[in-house]
């Protein structure tokens, strides 16, 4: 589906069916340097069981045009004028990494839009190490492959894939290079600058799920426990021996528990 914002041409998945007007609708958002088809094993799955689906790549990713913006703030409001501009008036949020610092800074300016919100491989901050924005400044496949490296566990290290074929690394390392150059250097940039995680957290009053993952090297767990709990009646769901890419790496765990999540809030 294509949907122009700020006249700009935005691709937004709907997990490969039309979407139904009545259906209740999930918003999922990717993180740094990612596009929709971090979503791949959810939009499918979702978009095929009663649900209307929106996947969309952010400005300068992916199939979307323009250029990338600088702040998680900026991509919060820029969410809500896509939700608006696709019709709906509520929707359930779910954020992976930077796209959870994006759904929880969504839910605080625009509330009123927001009927849950899920919150996958996060913290209450995502400090970026600065040698890392410098390598996706000066040596971008680089950062790639560090990226791809850490955010990965060791049964997604060794193609342990729930779609057979498939390898995480290499499939992570061609989401990354399907964006235009120097797209990763700014949203690392945007997550290292947002400081209003704890505000953002306290503040959410709809339903909540954090997914963390047990053997994240990028948000460990401890952080990501601290997140649930500032999160106003938050379920927390651990899945052991999996990385910070959680979606991919184990697809149907995270659908399980987002499915709880989904139900409850109707929308």
């Amino acid at each position: 589906m294509q949907i122009s914002i700020n006249d700009a041409d935005v691709f937004v998945s709907t997990g490969g069916r039309v979407a139904d007007e009545h259906a209740p609708v999930l918003l999922f958002l990717h993180g740094s340097g990612q596009t929709h088809l971090s979503w791949l094993l959810q939009a499918r799955f979702f978009a095929n069981r009663g649900w209307s689906v929106m996947a969309p790549d952010f400005p300068g990713h992916g199939l979307s045009g323009g250029a990338p913006l600088t702040a998680i703030e900026t991509m919060a409001d820029w969410c809500h004028t896509l939700i608006m501009a696709a019709g709906h008036k509520k929707v359930t949020v779910i954020g992976h990494s930077q796209g959870g610092l994006v759904a929880m800074e969504l839910a605080r300016r625009h509330p009123e839009y927001v009927a849950g919100i899920g919150l996958i491989s996060l913290a209450l901050a995502i400090p970026v190490n600065p040698q890392l924005i410098s390598m996706a400044e000066d040596n971008e496949p680089a950062a790639f492959d560090a990226m791809v490296t850490w955010g990965h566990g060791h049964d997604g290290a060794f193609h342990d894939h729930p779609m057979p074929g498939n390898s995480h690394i290499f499939m992570g390392k061609r989401i990354m290079a399907s964006n235009p150059e120097g797209t990763l250097a700014v949203d690392l940039k945007a997550c290292a600058a947002y400081a209003d995680g704890e505000q953002a957290a306290a503040s959410i009053t709809q339903p909540a799920m954090v997914i963390l993952a047990g053997d994240d090297s990028m948000t460990p767990c401890k952080q990501g426990e601290a997140l649930a709990a500032a999160i106003p009646h938050a379920e927390l769901v651990k899945i052991e021996h999996a990385g910070h890419m959680l979606p991919i790496e184990r697809g149907d765990d995270v659908n399980r528990a987002l499915r709880r999540l989904f139900e409850q809030t109707g929308a």
